[in-house]
């Protein structure tokens, strides 16, 4: 079971309050960033018209484990704004995969059975793959690796990978939080690996009776056309926040035991 660690002493606003947020579009989304940001998939979610000027809900607070869960109960994720800050976001176009809507090809399912699936088995290396600075645009620095590092040691984060012939070739990592799965990034090293990965993850948590129930949703952030390729669909930023208490209710998802 993860442990819950002390509360966070900042205040995000409500889901209230996030979902009353009207959405702006993408005038002047980017004039106050010093460098850009990239989504879970990669620095093409920055100009693919997913984002939009009211997704930065704040910025401030820390990384620390407490904050990090208030926020993803919340409907809020961090990435680092500038070099120093942390920024808040809420989507107001929420990428989302409901489990039974993955797309699986042929080609997929033929591919997967080239590789070995672990859970939490490598998940610091899991997140430096993630955040190799030979990445374009890499959002993943050294305080994401750490704060992601400890909330895997309470038993919150967590990671699927794919290795082949002892060599960890691909994987994702993410937040469980009862129903919910918080997708946070993916790699791959050889073809396919991180679908393969995607595709784990969601076997995974249908494997149980809250997944066959349709008590459990992946949330991807921003639908990017390759994650729309794959199955993801945009909700509203009302419709997401409205969904999480029910979500957050749901009981731990199996997969995670271990």
């Amino acid at each position: 079971m993860p442990v819950e660690p002390p509360p966070s002493p900042w205040a995000f606003p409500t889901r209230e309050d996030l979902a009353a947020l009207p959405a702006l579009g993408r005038d002047g989304l980017f004039d106050d960033l010093e460098e850009e940001i990239d989504g879970p998939e990669g620095p093409d979610a920055l100009d693919d018209g997913t984002q939009d000027a009211s997704d930065l809900i704040g910025v401030g607070a820390d990384l620390a484990p407490g904050t990090l869960l208030a926020a993803y109960r919340t409907g809020l994720f961090p990435m680092p704004e500038g070099r120093r800050s942390i920024g808040w976001w809420s989507p107001a176009r929420r990428g989302v995969l409901h489990l039974e809507e993955l797309r699986v090809s042929r080609s997929l399912r033929r591919s997967a059975r080239d590789f070995e699936i672990r859970i939490d088995t490598a998940f610091d290396a899991v997140v430096a793959a993630c955040g190799d600075p030979r990445r374009p645009h890499g959002w993943i620095d050294s305080r994401i690796a750490q704060a992601y590092g400890d909330l895997h040691r309470l038993g919150w984060a967590h990671s699927v990978e794919t290795w082949r012939d002892g060599r960890l070739v691909g994987g994702l990592y993410g937040v469980g939080i009862g129903g919910l799965f918080a997708g946070e990034s993916m790699f791959h090293h050889v073809r396919d690996a991180s679908k393969v990965a995607l595709l784990a993850l969601v076997e995974g948590l249908r494997a149980d009776p809250a997944g066959a129930a349709g008590r459990r949703l992946i949330d991807v952030q921003w639908a990017t056309p390759h994650l729309c390729s794959l199955g993801v669909r945009e909700i509203s930023r009302a419709d997401y926040v409205t969904r999480l208490p029910a979500l957050l209710a749901a009981p731990e998802a199996e997969i995670w035991d271990g």
